[in-house]
């Protein structure tokens, strides 16, 4: 029976995992090596720690209203979009309202985790900490690990001929970056065109001679800004989206996705992506057009070596008088702490029962949290992975045998990458996998049940932004306050905006609404129908 969990990290999942077992009568101690909570999201100037935290001009690339706590909305006077100092916030303010700070210790790093001599009878494992130089051994029933996967940078130094042998000038890791000062009138190189890579351009193009950045990939660039001003993933994360997307075939929808982005420029006249390409990934940045087109960024393709002073190009031609390169390259996840029985098999969230649980355990008492990339908001899927887990160790949610586990797992098992240096895109779809972990809680919520029970919760449901209040609605710790949170979200998105009222301005749209749920209802019960039917992830009936 487990009783004690420890909690290894004090993020935003380690918060949401401190909060769960609380919610599920669990004992949890929370290790954070630092000296406070927070996470990436607690800015610090200093790399001395080697700790990864977001850069000082980080905004967020989803809203508020989407990448909340499912029972814990954001501040209504919060801005959408929200600087890192607000998500510390946010996370403090989260902290303080339900208590979690006394089940964290602070300073205290894990030194290793390791199965108890009985594991295959009690699931138990001896957790080695270190505080101020003392040591200690605890006993701990199940061990969540919330360090996510920002943990190691990663600096493809050997796909880079030169850059260690031959180049003279500076080269760093996006890690090490916190502002512009140290780039003031240099030419620098950004290698890799991510969210990252395409917000440190743009921000360096600001001071810097020249910024030039390198991709070898198909990127199609997105504002937050979406239609009529509302926030990007409100207007597109959807229900109505999701089954269209499973309903189309995936060429046509690729087409419409294409279309879409180049009404705001076409990709292909700036030498981002073409649309006859099927492989591409999406960035969110709104300034990124703007400087291609001043010439304050020039984009270029893969680096093919390095000379003293020099980028050679796949293409042929040759940029000199490089100061800086920049690696824009992303991350590695490392769990140095666990015993190599396990932590060995972990090679990324593949090699994880539904991203979360090592298949191979004769007890179901490791949980890995976070480590995930979704189309939305990580620290939702966090918190839906934390309910679940906590639900399983607590005996209301049941996992399979270990046999059929693994079977699952290596269902998954990559194919063979033709080139071994090109980093896999490990991104999934945030309403499939949130509806996928939410239905093994069981707290996914029936759309066909409140289309007819309560068709104005439905349709909003349906047509509106899959915000984590859905996840609320049903089931273990539903919250009282789900339903009006979900049908006053987008009054929320407008509150920080009204600072200046225009003459005849409202912001009441009830009328509209109730218009709306009268002429879709019928399409919404006929698809919801359908789905019942021939049911598909991401969408639930």
């Amino acid at each position: 029976m487990v009783q004690r969990v420890a909690v290894v990290g004090a993020g935003a999942g380690g918060l949401a995992s401190v909060k769960c077992c609380l919610d599920e009568g669990l004992e949890p101690t929370c290790f954070e090596s630092s000296e406070d909570i927070g996470g990436v999201w607690r800015y610090t100037d200093s790399t001395d720690s080697r700790r990864i935290t977001v850069y000082r001009s980080v905004i967020t690339n989803t809203s508020k209203e989407m990448s909340c706590f499912s029972d814990f909305p954001f501040p209504e006077d919060f801005p959408n979009y929200l600087p890192h100092s607000l998500v510390l916030e946010y996370l403090r303010i989260y902290a303080r309202h339900f208590d979690l700070l006394r089940h964290i210790r602070l300073q205290t790093t894990v030194l290793s985790v390791r199965k108890c001599p009985d594991f295959s009878t009690s699931g138990q494992w001896e957790v080695v900490t270190e505080s101020h130089g003392v040591r200690e051994s605890h006993i701990f029933d199940a061990v969540m690990v919330c360090t996510g996967h920002y943990q190691k940078p990663n600096l493809p130094l050997a796909s880079f001929p030169g850059i260690e042998s031959r180049f003279k000038g500076q080269y760093l890791h996006s890690w090490e970056y916190r502002d512009v000062q140290a780039f003031r009138g240099k030419r620098v190189l950004v290698l890799g065109i991510g969210n990252t890579g395409g917000d440190l351009s743009v921000e360096l193009s600001r001071v810097a001679a020249k910024v030039f950045l390198s991709t070898r990939s198909h990127t199609w660039v997105a504002s937050r800004v979406s239609d009529h001003g509302f926030p990007l993933d409100m207007v597109s994360t959807t229900r109505f989206n999701s089954l269209l997307d499973w309903l189309l075939p995936s060429a046509l929808t690729r087409r419409i996705k294409f279309r879409k982005f180049n009404s705001w420029f076409n990709h292909t006249n700036y030498g981002l992506a073409s649309s006859k390409s099927s492989k591409f990934k999406i960035i969110i940045n709104e300034e990124l057009p703007f400087c291609l087109l001043s010439g304050t960024v020039v984009l270029k393709p893969n680096v093919k070596e390095f000379t003293e002073s020099s980028a050679v190009f796949e293409d042929g031609t040759t940029e000199g008088n490089i100061d800086v390169v920049l690696f824009a390259t992303g991350y590695n996840f490392s769990f140095p702490f666990l015993e190599e029985s396990v932590g060995g098999t972990i090679h990324d969230n593949r090699s994880l029962y539904n991203c979360i649980f090592p298949p191979q355990l004769e007890q179901p008492t490791l949980a890995i949290i976070g480590l995930i990339q979704l189309t939305g908001s990580i620290m939702v899927g966090s918190e839906m992975q934390a309910r679940w887990v906590t639900g399983v160790f607590a005996g209301w949610n049941k996992l399979p045998p270990p046999s059929r586990m693994m079977a699952e797992v290596l269902k998954r098992k990559p194919a063979v990458k033709r080139n071994p240096s090109e980093r896999e895109n490990l991104k999934m779809s945030f309403i499939s996998y949130v509806d996928k972990i939410a239905a093994c809680a069981g707290v996914r919520p029936s759309v066909w049940r409140l289309l007819l029970t309560d068709p104005q919760l439905g349709l909003a449901i349906f047509f509106g932004p899959c915000s984590p209040y859905q996840y609320r609605l049903e089931g273990r710790g539903s919250w009282s306050g789900a339903r009006a949170a979900i049908l006053t979200q987008w009054q929320r998105s407008l509150r920080p905006l009204r600072t200046r009222m225009l003459p005849g301005d409202s912001s009441s749209s009830s009328w509209g609404w109730s218009w709306m749920c009268l002429l879709t209802l019928p399409a919404a019960l006929t698809a919801a129908w359908l789905c019942s039917k021939h049911p598909q992830p991401g969408w639930s009936p």
